[in-house]
């Protein structure tokens, strides 16, 4: 079978034993060095990706995915756009709220809340709310029974536990002949819920939806609806389609526009920890440099007679671009293969270390995420392995260069 000249002396100097084994050392770390940084890359992103996730996970399991409110913080007539949200094909949940911020204390506790009135029936449609409880029950929200859940954080800070009285100060006075009193209202603890995130677990409240609109005066109106959808990335695209069809003014709002800073801090994360870890790579790959420099001096002579059999320098510097590239190459599918069978098991491999050692890298006490979770996405992965290749194919150029530029009758002088 035909093969280009360049390939084949490239291939061949690849696998000869070096007189000098130093050379070979070099050649072999700077192939470990590439395996190691691309499996380093793919690890970490994978843990990252993971962490990304569960905490999407974590946050939208409350948070609804869109969100239709009143333009004046109050939404009229809202079971008609509840049907009409609904008859959306890609809406599988929606579920009126009111909300509003008060003060709770209990004894000389106090501590500001998130106060959220929803009916207990239609909320598991649009949260998770129901997996995330650690004492009580989501169904002990009856209306006019003034029950409440707390986050855990919450609990802890006032010192709840379920069947405890608390009191809420809504920031609307009431009016009265004897002046301005502060609106009270005294609720049992029915529940206390932990998601895992301190905006939800340190400062949300939830109460049936007529105590939240009787306690801020709402009346028959709410504070707007709360939207799932069936894809999470169509959230945007939805929220348009419902803003267009409510024929009035309304707020439309979905979790890209909430959560827009903390989801953008996690990916310049990401991107920083993907550019800091490429330099690992780009150090193994740049001492390709040192090796062809040396493999460049040592077959000097080999190189002087192939230009004088009518080699051209062009071809000359191909010879030694293949024998960098096959370097890089084989050096960055070993990182690939290492970097998928880690990410792959890492949820595995770190548990058993943990064990091992008997330590806990990430405290439950400490880290709302307790395990290492990891998500393989096969898109980094591909643009992991193109950057280190590039990488290497890059280090060739200039000793392929330098070895183009050897003349043949000084390489010969002495031999």
């Amino acid at each position: 079978m035909f093969r280009p000249l360049e390939a084949y002396i490239g291939l061949r100097y690849t696998r000869a034993k070096r007189r000098n084994h130093f050379i070979s050392f070099i050649s072999f770390s700077s192939m470990a060095g590439i395996a190691l940084g691309v499996t380093a890359l793919i690890t970490v992103l994978s843990v990252m990706n993971g962490f990304e996730k569960e905490l999407r996970e974590r946050i939208l399991g409350m948070a609804s995915h869109a969100t239709i409110s009143g333009v004046n913080g109050r939404l009229e007539d809202w079971p008609k756009l509840a049907r009409l949200a609904g008859e959306h094909p890609q809406v599988t949940g929606v579920a009126p709220y009111v909300r509003g911020e008060v003060m709770l204390s209990r004894g000389s506790y106090v501590r500001g809340a998130l106060l959220r009135g929803i009916l207990p029936a239609e909320e598991g449609a649009v949260s998770d709310i129901r997996g995330y409880m650690e004492a009580g029950s989501l169904d002990a929200l009856q209306a006019n029974a003034f029950k409440i859940l707390v986050g855990a954080d919450l609990a802890r800070a006032l010192g709840l536990r379920v069947g405890d009285k608390l009191t809420t100060l809504a920031p609307q006075p009431n009016v009265t002949p004897i002046g301005v009193l502060p609106r009270l209202k005294r609720f049992t603890v029915a529940g206390i819920f932990r998601v895992g995130h301190a905006q939800y677990d340190s400062a949300l409240a939830l109460v049936h939806l007529q105590d939240a609109a009787k306690l801020f005066r709402y009346g028959e109106t709410v504070s707007g609806l709360r939207i799932r959808v069936d894809k999470l990335m169509e959230a945007p695209r939805v929220s348009q389609d419902l803003g267009r069809s409510a024929g009035r003014a309304v707020w439309v709002s979905d979790w890209t526009q909430v959560h827009a800073n903390f989801f953008r801090a996690l990916k310049t994360e990401k991107t920083v920890m993907f550019i800091i870890l490429a330099l690992i790579v780009a150090v193994a790959a740049f001492n390709i440099v040192a090796t062809l420099m040396m493999v460049v001096v040592d077959k000097e002579s080999d190189i002087a007679i192939l230009r004088t059999l009518g080699l051209t320098p062009r071809r000359v510097m191909g010879v030694f671009i293949v024998q960098g590239m096959v370097i890089g190459l084989f050096g960055t599918l070993l990182g690939v293969a290492g970097g998928i069978a880690l990410a792959l098991n890492v949820e595995t491999l770190v548990p058993a270390i943990e064990s091992l050692f008997e330590t806990k890298f990430l405290a439950a006490d400490v880290y709302y995420i307790s395990e290492v979770p990891s998500d393989l996405r096969w898109a980094d992965v591909g643009i992991i392995a193109v950057v280190a290749f590039l990488m290497t194919i890059v280090a060739t150029f200039y000793p392929a260069w330098r070895a183009s530029r050897t003349h043949p009758a000084t390489a010969l002088r002495y031999e």
